[in-house]
């Protein structure tokens, strides 16, 4: 039986600001096998791990009054957004901030380590990697996404690129290694096919289009993507897909836990790994069926959840809480003995 893999999302986002090296070291602790930086870029072309560009919600970038001028609004992907963004910066001055937790609220915990951490580099979390790897019989690899392709394109910072130079550079673009790159955008993923030895998975929202089918006028949405002809069209350029949760199993008018749907059969027939997104143990991202108590930060019945998952065959999930999932995963496959 080929177990499914644990993709720590952005790091062990349940007990550390996302995107931080303590984050993905405490992922690989826990049983990781996968640590998934996002990238998006610098104006000197480095690639930063950050799920945006936008960086307000993530660092101390308001705090820093020498960048108050920098402070702008963008249209990012058809989405207006106001802030601080990283192509506007070098990476020296990026350095200069400190991380910060996204959801406070939520994981008021995480916040104690508001200003303790650097933003990191994608070079930064390689050398992490080598030197966990160090002995290991099972290495733990990244599962990289480009964030915003189409827009950073545009700027003439072509994240294509500068991610095949990195994963170049440091050995890791080769004919079976085991590093993924991920992408919202289909043709980013085409583009890719034909440039590196390495897997590919498209990314699904339960909702939308992508953004590069916005620009060139194509009218799909993802959910048509999820369909069975165009899952064997994206089976010529990629290895798998990675489709949000509710994509996999419904969730019912009431927000309960409903009914499995095609997509892992579908996508299994054309030969397509299935990685869904994302776990997470607070009520507040539980189906209804499976909260405990009313508060939004406590940790629901999770376990139910990954055994349907597992149940449902999928290959590989992202999560926040990679210990939970490790556990959920051994004791599933205990079952199954």
């Amino acid at each position: 039986m080929i177990e499914p893999v644990i993709i720590a999302h952005r790091g062990a986002s349940g007990y550390r600001p996302e995107h931080t090296l303590a984050g993905y070291q405490l992922a690989i602790d826990m049983g990781a096998d996968y640590i998934e930086p996002d990238v998006v870029s610098t104006s000197d072309g480095i690639l930063l791990a950050r799920h945006e560009n936008e960086i307000s919600g993530t660092t101390d970038v308001a705090d820093h009054h020498e960048f108050a001028d920098r402070k702008t609004t963008k249209t990012i992907d058809n989405t207006e957004l106001t802030g601080w963004f990283t192509e506007d910066f070098t990476l020296a001055e990026i350095k200069t901030l400190r991380a910060r937790e996204r959801i406070p609220a939520i994981r008021d915990a995480n916040s104690r380590f508001d200003g303790r951490f650097e933003v990191c580099t994608l070079d930064e979390i390689i050398d992490l990697m080598e030197e966990n790897n160090v002995g290991r019989e099972e290495p733990v690899a990244a599962y990289i996404e480009t964030k915003h392709p189409s827009y950073f394109d545009s700027l003439g910072l072509n994240l294509d690129d500068l991610l095949l130079e990195v994963l170049g550079r440091r050995d890791l673009d080769h004919e079976g290694g085991k590093t993924i790159i991920q992408s919202m955008e289909p043709q980013n993923l085409r583009s890719l096919s034909t440039r590196t030895y390495l897997p590919l998975v498209q990314l699904m929202p339960s909702k939308g289009r992508p953004a590069d089918f916005v620009l060139s006028g194509d009218q799909r949405t993802y959910v048509d993507l999820a369909q069975p002809h165009e899952l064997a069209d994206i089976a010529t350029y990629a290895a798998g897909i990675g489709p949000n949760k509710n994509c996999v199993i419904a969730l019912n008018k009431d927000g309960t836990l409903g009914a499995e749907t095609a997509l892992v059969a579908e996508a299994h027939k054309v030969g397509l790994a299935v990685h869904i997104w994302t776990m997470r143990d607070e009520n507040v991202f539980l189906p209804k069926d499976l909260r405990k108590g009313e508060d939004k930060a406590t940790k629901g019945n999770v376990l139910a959840e990954y055994e349907r998952f597992f149940d449902a065959g999928v290959d590989g999930l992202f999560s926040d809480f990679t210990d939970t999932a490790v556990e959920a995963r051994r004791g599933w496959l205990a079952r199954r003995v």
